[in-house]
């Protein structure tokens, strides 16, 4: 047996024997206040006493039990989060297996729940994605906007499957619904510090207070967190992946009558990172039945006398790229919230205004030479939105939520190629080294592109209680969407060719059409669709329900905004989904357990999806969007919660994912295989992107120490373990970009006064330290690079709260 798994297995156990030993010491029933009950990623917002309701508000737009709503959704708390101290959603996609998030940097963000949602290859400005992200009732356009530090949350719900008769935005796929803490009129007052290998340091605070009693309440959160980085550019004898992040959010609550309040939030985020830059993992001079790599990367590097490969070792975490590099953003946005009772109905209005500013830079090679020196598109995206819903109040025989929703959106692309003096040889050896080096070196292209999305929607749904067992829910959407767009790239540099004959003049810019040609377009198009759900709900005890539900879902068309091939039209289909589910939810044990259980099958008609071939007869690679005929994504996924004393508890979450490709005759071919033809047939392959397997348990324990100082003194620890098995990371699923399983753990122990006064705790992500990859990117040159995951962290974090 491998003594690398032998030893990490070690570890582990002697960390669950040291989390035993701390629990063990503690007798049953000893703490004065039992710890939250939690379900695995299905969390308390404040479950106080064990049993306690877990109160969710997004899944049908009321305060209910999570455990009487017939929908598979995971609730994540604040103090789960503080545990654990997650801050990113990357942290967080631990806790939930059904869900994945892809980040090769900020805009190129997917998130998939159930498979489903977006592919993994690079985002599309035109491509909207299939999982909605809330932030306080406000949909985020994009999903970059997802990836700054979130600050003084209340919960985060995720919620699995198609979301569009309650939510203002539809979604195909899912939603996260994140709510910050709102103001309160009595002071608060938190804060925490934390210092870490790796330079890491974050300092976190959160203030509240009344201005004018009962009438106007204010809140002010903020965080600023950073790091030296992972990884090291051997070219620039320098640090990379380094961040610094800065958040701030302030929120105004009025409440001039007890059933009617206001409540205004503004906020501002930045963020400055020295990355992409890529590590090499493999190399391949030859396709997979042995025929040789024309032109591959050893080949190319041969051409360059001092140019050394790289070593090939993804976890020394040395790339050595020669060009700038960076994934600069700020989010920034304002939005008010009206929530006013009339006593049997409520009437909730949320306006909100946004903007998100992309400042990218990348080498395009990932090399020490001057081969694509630039390679970069920028984002100034805005957006407006408006809902408005009417929701029944109190017991009804019907309950409802009826809503309009209006959204506009802009996102301006302002893109960038740019080759030095080493493209030439490089990407084109046979041709005369002399004109394409005056084709190539120095050559840049810039290009503009505009999608622009107006959508207009009535939705609602009604809960019809047919007896106090049976509840019959309903739901219809309308969607009126008008998408515009126009692409124009064109040249802005280059050698100059007054030297050149016309003929030669002639063959350098056909090299430079080759690479990145002139061209211009519009497109436009509207689009009307309807979607809507039908779920039964039975409770079969006073702590027990079965449910069956079926969802039709429709995804907006896309808008295909780059320079196109022949044949490729610029607008892409909607997406219609079915989706079916069945689940079982239940508490036992005097409600100290939960279990939950859902079984899905979901079919998408039309899946939209980023193609990513290489450029017939050249060295060149395109990506565009398209349809896929036919995906389907079927599983079964469960949660587990045990509250065994008011000292100790544990949670399991485990999900089975079978997704693939059921008709998809006219893929691009996977890289090793590209001697056998541009096309392949992935009808009934694996969706890329998707696990088939994915778990993660956790335990909590804590034991009083007695008093200091007056105050009463715990003892605390956490500890959990999450695993993913292998998944592919490439839109063709080639078998080079496969990764491998993997599995992560974390733990944090600390002391605390009962009454938050102080904690300090000290913590470990990763503390295996297991080497894995975020991604594999295979190249046409045989060439295989790679993003890692971070390596073992540790730190101390100091609290307060008053």
């Amino acid at each position: 047996m491998n003594r690398v798994f032998l030893f990490k297995q070690r570890q582990l156990i002697l960390a669950g024997v040291a989390l035993g030993s701390l629990i063990g010491a503690a007798p049953a029933f000893a703490a004065e206040q039992p710890a939250d009950v939690e379900v695995p990623a299905v969390a308390a917002e404040d479950a106080g006493e064990a049993g306690e309701a877990i109160v969710v508000t997004a899944s049908r737009r009321r305060d209910e039990d999570v455990q009487d709503v017939p929908v598979a959704i995971s609730v994540i708390s604040a103090d789960a989060l503080e545990r654990r101290g997650d801050f990113t959603l990357g942290q967080i996609q631990q806790q939930v297996p059904s869900l994945q998030v892809f980040s090769f940097n900020p805009r190129n963000t997917n998130i998939n729940i159930r498979g489903l949602g977006s592919n993994v290859a690079l985002t599309n400005d035109g491509l909207e994605n299939g999982v909605g992200f809330y932030i306080d009732n406000v949909y985020y356009g994009r999903v970059g906007l997802s990836q700054f530090d979130l600050v003084d949350l209340q919960s985060i719900e995720v919620l699995r499957g198609p979301q569009g008769t309650l939510f203002g935005k539809n979604t195909t796929s899912g939603v996260i619904n994140i709510t910050s803490r709102k103001p309160s009129f009595d002071p608060e007052l938190s804060g925490e510090a934390s210092i870490g290998n790796y330079g890491f340091r974050q300092v976190r605070a959160s203030a509240s207070a009344g201005i004018l009693p009962d009438l106007l309440a204010v809140r002010i959160s903020g965080a600023i967190s950073g790091n030296d980085g992972f990884l090291f550019n051997k070219t620039t004898n320098t640090r990379a992946q380094n961040y610094r992040n800065e958040s701030i959010r302030g929120q105004l609550l009025f409440t001039p009558d007890p059933d009617f309040e206001v409540r205004i939030i503004g906020d501002y985020a930045k963020q400055e990172q020295d990355h992409v830059l890529s590590v090499f993992a493999d190399l391949h001079t030859t396709y997979a039945n042995g025929a040789t790599i024309p032109n591959n990367f050893a080949l190319r590097a041969a051409r360059f006398p001092g140019y050394t490969l790289p070593a090939f070792r993804p976890f020394d975490r040395i790339g050595e790229a020669d060009s700038h590099y960076q994934s600069n953003m700020a989010g920034y946005g304002v939005s008010g919230e009206v929530n006013w009772d009339f006593g049997s109905a409520a009437l909730t209005s949320i306006t909100a205004y946004r903007w998100w500013d992309w400042n990218p830079a990348n080498d395009g090679d990932s090399t020490s030479l001057p081969i694509t020196t630039k390679a970069q598109q920028a984002n100034r995206q805005r957006q407006f939105s408006q809902e408005l819903r009417l929701a029944s109040m109190g017991n009804r025989t019907v309950d409802y939520v009826i809503g309009a929703y209006y959204f506009w959106q802009v996102v301006k692309g302002y893109g960038a190629t740019r080759y030095g003096s080493a493209a030439a040889l490089w990407n084109l050896p046979a041709a005369d080294q002399t004109l394409a080096n005056a084709a190539l070196n120095g050559f840049e292209a810039n290009s503009t592109s505009t999608p622009e999305t107006r959508t207009f929607a009535l939705f609602g749904q009604t809960d019809w209680h047919m007896s106090d067992a049976l509840t019959l829910t309903t739901g219809l959407r309308w969607t009126h969407e008008k998408k515009a767009g126009a692409f124009s790239q064109f040249w802005v540099d280059g050698a100059d060719l007054s030297g050149f004959t016309a003929a030669q003049v002639t063959a350098i810019n056909a090299i430079r059409t080759q690479f990145n040609p002139v061209t211009s377009f519009a497109t436009k198009f509207s689009d009307n669709s309807l979607s809507g759900l039908v779920t039964l709900n039975w409770k079969v005890a006073p702590d027990a329900s079965v449910y069956g539900s079926y969802s039709r879902g429709n995804k907006s068309g896309g808008l295909n905004l780059t320079a196109l091939p022949a044949g490729i039209a610029p607008e892409v289909a909607p997406e219609k989904v079915d989706a079916f589910e069945l689940g079982f939810k239940s508490r036992f044990l005097d409600r100290r357990a939960t279990f939950n259980a859902a079984a899905f099958w979901t079919e998408i008609r039309d899946y939209q999806t980023a193609i990513t071939e290489q450029v017939p007869n050249t060295v060149n690679v395109r990506q565009y969007i398209a349809n896929i005929p036919k995906v389907r994504s079927r599983g079964v996924e469960g949660d587990l919660a045990f509250q065994a004393s008011d000292s100790l508890s544990f949670t399991a979450s485990a999900s089975y994912t079978d997704a693939k490709y059921v008709e998809y005759a006219n893929a691009p071919q996977a890289v090793e295989n590209l001697n056998l033809g541009g096309i392949q047939d992935m009808s009934g392959k694996p969706l890329s992107g998707v696990p088939k397997f994915a778990w993660s348990v956790g335990a909590d324990g804590n034991t009083p120490l007695g008093e200091l100082g007056g105050r009463e003194l715990s003892l605390y620890a956490h500890a959990d373990y999450a695993h993913r098995s292998s998944f592919n990371t490439s839109a063709t699923n080639s078998a080079w970009a496969q990764v491998p399983g993997f599995g992560i753990a974390n733990a944090r122990i600390g002391l605390k006064t009962d009454d938050g006064l102080w904690d300090l705790s000290v913590w470990a992500r990763n503390l295996l330290n297991e080497d894995y990859f975020l991604n594999l990117s295979a190249g046409n040159t045989g060439v295989v690079t790679a993003q890692v995951g971070e390596p073992r962290t540790y730190g101390v974090t100091l609290r307060t709260r008053l």
